[in-house]
C-alpha cells in the first residue's frame, strides 16, 4: 500500500480513536464533577448546535483551501480544546460552565476533521494509485476497529486514571492525528483546478449551499435520508433501549459490549467491500447491506438473552459497514470535487443533529408505553426506511459517475 494512504489511514483511525475514549472519559468527568447526570446531558446538548454550525461553515471552507489542512487545523483545535480541562483543573477547577464552553470549541473540530478527512479521500486514492472503493472499504474497516477499541481503552484508563488525567492522552491523540496528516503531501489532497472551483463559488453564495445541492439530487437525498433513519435508530437504541433493557436484567455492565459487537460487525462488513467491492455490483452491496442491518435490529427487537442482543448488534454492524461503504462511494461519484467538502459538511451537520431526537423519542415511547414498545417501534422505523429505499428507482444509478 503506498505511504500516502498508510498515512491517511493512520490519521484517520488516530483521531476516531481520540474520538471514541472522549466520549467516554468526558461524560463520566463531567458526572464526576457535578454530581448530575443532567450535567453530562447539558453538555452534550450544548456541543450538538455548534457541532453542526461547524459542519456547514467549514465544509464551505474547505472547498476554497486545501482539505489536509482543514483536517491538521481541526485535529489543533480538538488538542487545545481538551487540554483546557486538564489545566483549569489543576487552577481554578472545573464546573459545568467550563464543560459547556470547552464542548462547543471542540465541536469545531471533530466535525470538520471527519469531512475533511472524506473529502479528502478521492484525491488521495488518486495519489496512491488505489481504487477508491478499497480505500472506503478500508476506512470503513479501521471505524470498526476504533470504536471497538476506544471502550476498551478508555475503560483500562479511567480505571486506572482518573477522568480528567485521561483528557490529558486524548488531546495528545487529537494533536498526534495532526501529526500524522503532515505525512499526506499537499499535492494528495489538493482542491480542483482553480475556473471548476470559480465556478463553484459563483454558485453558492450561502453556507446552506451544501443542503441546497443535497436535496436537489434524488439520489444524494435518498442516501441522506437513509443514513439519518440508521443515525436515528441507532441512537434510540444504543444510548436508551438497550442500556434500559439490561439495567431492568440487573446487567448493566454488560452495554459497552454491545458497542464492541456493533464495532466487530463493522470491522467485517468494510473489509469484505475493501476485498470484493470492485467484483460486486454496487447495488448489490447496498440490497445486502440494507436488508442484513433490518435483519439485526429484528433480532434485537426479540430483547432476549444477552448472546441474541450482542448477535444483533453485529449483524447491524456487519450491513452498516457495507451500506456506508457503498453510501460513501455514491457521494465521491455524484458530488463534484469543487463542492464535496460544503456536501459532506452539510451530510454530517445533519447527522450531528439526528442522535438526541433517537434517544428522546424512545425515551418518550418507553414512558407512554413499554420498552418492548420503544424497540419495535423504532425497528419498524428502520424497515419502512429501508423498504422506501429498495423500491426507489433512484438505485438503479448506483455505481453510475455523474448520475
Amino acid at each position: 500500500m503506498a505511504r500516502i494512504a498508510l498515512f491517511y489511514l493512520a490519521s484517520f483511525g488516530t483521531s476516531l480513536l481520540g474520538n471514541s475514549i472522549t466520549a467516554i472519559a468526558l461524560p463520566l468527568l463531567v458526572l464526576f464533577t457535578t454530581g448530575s447526570p443532567l450535567g453530562a446531558s447539558a453538555v452534550a446538548i450544548a456541543a450538538a448546535v455548534p457541532s453542526a454550525v461547524a459542519g456547514l461553515l467549514m465544509g464551505s471552507l474547505m472547498d476554497r483551501i486545501n482539505r489536509r489542512t482543514v483536517a491538521i487545523l481541526s485535529d489543533v483545535i480538538s488538542a487545545v480544546a481538551l487540554l483546557i480541562l486538564p489545566i483549569v483543573d489543576l487552577t481554578v477547577g472545573l464546573n459545568l460552565g467550563w464543560f459547556i464552553a470547552v464542548a462547543v470549541l471542540n465541536s469545531f473540530g471533530d466535525v470538520p476533521g471527519i469531512t475533511a478527512r472524506e473529502a479528502m479521500l478521492p484525491a488521495v486514492a488518486r495519489s496512491a494509485g488505489m481504487d477508491p472503493s478499497r480505500l472506503i472499504g478500508l476506512r470503513e474497516s479501521l471505524a470498526g476497529v476504533s470504536l471497538l477499541a476506544g471502550p476498551a481503552v478508555a475503560g483500562i484508563l479511567v480505571a486506572a486514571l482518573e477522568p480528567v488525567t485521561v483528557l490529558w492522552i486524548t488531546s495528545g491523540t487529537a494533536a498526534l492525528a495532526a501529526v500524522l496528516t503532515l505525512g499526506v503531501p499537499p499535492r494528495a489532497s489538493a482542491l480542483p483546478d482553480e475556473p471548476a472551483r470559480e465556478r463553484s463559488s459563483g454558485s453558492s453564495g450561502s453556507v446552506f449551499h451544501g443542503l441546497v445541492i443535497i436535496f436537489r439530487s434524488p439520489l444524494l437525498r435518498l442516501m441522506v435520508l437513509l443514513g439519518l433513519a440508521l443515525a436515528l435508530v441507532l441512537a434510540a437504541t444504543q444510548g436508551m433501549v438497550i442500556p434500559v433493557h439490561f439495567a431492568f436484567r440487573g446487567e448493566a455492565g454488560f452495554v459497552g459490549f454491545v458497542l464492541s459487537s456493533l464495532a466487530a460487525g463493522l470491522l467485517l462488513g468494510g473489509g469484505l467491500f475493501a476485498a470484493l467491492g470492485g467484483r460486486i455490483p454496487r447495488r448489490t452491496w447496498f440490497f445486502v447491506g440494507v436488508i442484513v442491518v433490518a435483519s439485526g435490529f429484528v433480532v434485537i427487537a426479540v430483547l432476549g438473552p444477552l448472546w441474541t442482543v450482542f448477535a444483533g448488534a453485529a449483524i447491524v454492524g456487519l450491513g452498516g459497514g457495507c451500506m456506508n461503504a457503498v453510501v460513501g462511494l455514491t457521494f465521491v461519484e455524484n458530488v463534484d470535487d469543487s463542492e464535496r467538502g460544503r456536501v459532506l459538511g452539510a451530510q454530517n451537520a445533519l447527522l450531528t443533529l439526528v442522535p438526541a431526537a433517537g434517544i428522546g423519542g424512545a425515551a418518550l415511547l418507553i414512558e407512554l408505553g413499554s420498552l418492548r414498545l420503544a424497540m419495535v417501534g423504532v425497528t419498524v422505523l428502520w424497515v419502512a426506511a429501508a423498504a422506501a429505499a429498495l423500491l426507489s428507482p433512484r438505485i438503479r444509478r448506483l455505481g453510475r459517475e455523474g448520475s
